[in-house]
């Protein structure tokens, strides 16, 4: 089996050699490990890191937005014929070691998606974020009658099944939770894992604001309607 982890990264220098370096080189039920760094357009050093560190690297020649650099990747593992596959932030949030916690109910096929949890305690995340995820928790809950508990995790994993079977058209953050509305429409089984996060001043930086809700909120309706017709 194959597994391909998936870094979507824009302007991501500080931290990318880092991230990459971390990833496990062998996981048990894993045949062969690959990284795909999507480099989002970059203006700086991320390409070149990528080039030096990762096993592909799949370059916008603009920046397109995180949900773009996704697709870009998950297509990319399908080229591949990869057996599954995880995404992880290029920022340094996610540990490594969670990367097989995430992989255990795909190896298992007791889940098509799995989701890592992050969790929601004030001294574990930053109050403005807690507040921004479960505000996209009930905005993705509105839109796709489906409710999970951090629907805006950047760290998921992937089966083969959910690979073929999601079709997806964000550009931004709002990829998040249109895999959720994928999952619910073509019959994904979704399962969430807590893991840890690491929150540096770098990573509290990054992500999305509650302000950018409402344009979530937009593109993710214009989705919904779109898949209807």
């Amino acid at each position: 089996m194959k597994l391909a982890i998936i870094i979507p990264a824009y302007n991501e220098e500080k931290t990318l050699k880092s991230v990459l370096l971390s990833l496990p080189k062998k996981i048990d039920g894993f045949s062969k490990v690959v990284s795909i760094v999507v480099n989002d357009g970059s203006e700086d050093k991320t390409w070149s890191i990528a080039n030096s560190y990762a096993n592909y690297v799949l370059t916008h020649v603009i920046n397109m937005g995180v949900g773009s650099a996704t697709i870009t990747g998950i297509e990319g593992a399908k080229m591949l014929n990869v057996d599954a596959a995880i995404t992880i932030d290029a920022d340094g949030q996610h540990h490594p070691k969670d990367i097989l916690k995430l992989l255990k109910p795909i190896s298992k096929q007791k889940a098509d998606i799995v989701i890592g949890t992050r969790s929601f305690l004030k001294k574990d995340m930053p109050i403005i974020k807690i507040i921004g995820n479960w505000l996209m928790n009930l905005l993705t809950l509105i839109i796709f009658q489906k409710w999970v508990s951090d629907s805006q995790s950047g760290m998921k994993a992937f089966s083969k099944k959910a690979l073929d079977k999601m079709k997806l058209d964000s550009i931004g953050y709002e990829i998040c939770s249109e895999i959720i509305g994928e999952a619910k429409s073509r019959k994904l089984k979704v399962v969430e894992v807590p893991i840890k996060t690491i929150y540096t001043e770098y990573s509290k930086a990054k992500g999305q604001s509650i302000v950018n809700a409402i344009n979530i909120f937009t593109k993710l309706l214009t989705i919904k309607i779109s898949n209807k017709k």
